[in-house]
């Protein structure tokens, strides 16, 4: 009885793990976004700015196309993006799956540019002799038209913002687009709230934490990140004074193991011209003990 229970037990989980591995390693892309087509035309120049992006950010868990060297302890194991089976999706599905992320699979939409995301793309594609590419009609210059205004409350620290584009026929607000916001920081930027879309006047609302450091005036530099189907994706970098004032230096300010030579800690250079001393010193004793041999051979 207990055997039998066990062996149910283990199908159960096996049935489980192969589910899961299923559902995981198929996307469901919309529709609409499938037929999504890249505006930049992709060529020798994309193809070596995407291999450079790939090398820093998808290789290693991808490995390198071709080699079959991915990273085999994720579940489920990244697949080799010069495969047939990547190669058969769509531009579109690629984008979306760079994008979005799922699982293992990290979402690079608010990491790399539109323009980069495209560009990796078109170096994956390098790798299929029988590809042909549907550049899109997408004028990348309509999100030149896009005008991004941020107002704070500070009743209820709340940031409003709101996105529209001035086209000649007036004032367009761009609703339903998917929207974030940023604050930067020493070291990258931290997201701010959820990512949200903006509602029929164009606008969406965060909430700002009431405990976030600004500059010695409170000042905070914040990063909008906008992406629409129609303008594309827009960044826009506002200052206001929304955060607490803290004067505290800067990191590169004081001596610290990441900063500049001139403003290195003094154990470090110590511990750096200590090392050469004693290197210099090895090598002298060297050419001495040479030169001893030399002079006992010639006698």
């Amino acid at each position: 009885m207990h055997t039998i229970n066990l062996r149910i037990v283990t199908l159960t989980i096996i049935s489980l793990f192969y589910l899961q591995s299923f559902a995981e390693n198929n996307w469901n892309v919309p529709a609409d976004k499938k037929e999504k087509n890249s505006y930049i035309k992709f060529d020798a120049a994309t193809a070596s700015q995407g291999e450079a992006i790939y090398t820093k950010n998808c290789a290693s868990c991808h490995g390198n196309p071709g080699k079959n060297n991915s990273l085999k302890s994720l579940t489920p194991v990244p697949p080799d993006l010069s495969s047939g089976k990547t190669q058969e999706l769509t531009d579109g599905e690629i984008f979306y799956i760079l994008s979005t992320g799922r699982m293992v699979m990290p979402s690079f939409k608010n990491v790399l540019s539109e323009d980069e995301r495209w560009k990796v793309i078109s170096y994956m594609r390098g790798f299929n002799k029988n590809y042909v590419q549907i550049v899109s009609k997408f004028d990348p210059n309509k999100s030149k038209l896009v005008k991004i205004d941020l107002k704070f409350d500070g009743s209820t620290h709340k940031v409003r913002v709101l996105v529209v584009a001035n086209e000649k026929s007036g004032v367009v607000a761009l609703k339903d687009a998917e929207i974030a916001l940023f604050a930067t920081r020493y070291f990258g930027r931290l997201q701010i709230d959820k990512s949200t879309r903006t509602d029929k006047d164009g606008a969406a609302i965060f909430t700002f934490p009431t405990d976030l450091p600004g500059d010695k005036k409170g000042v905070v530099e914040l990063v909008v990140k906008v992406s629409d189907e129609n303008y594309g994706e827009i960044e826009s970098i506002n200052k206001l004074k929304i955060g607490i004032p803290t004067d505290k230096p800067s990191l590169t300010e004081k001596r610290a193991i990441w900063n500049v030579l001139v403003k290195a800690p003094y154990w470090i250079i110590a511990l750096y011209l200590f090392g050469i001393l004693c290197f210099g010193l090895i090598v002298l004793y060297i050419l001495n003990n040479l030169r001893k041999l030399f002079n006992s051979g010639k006698k």
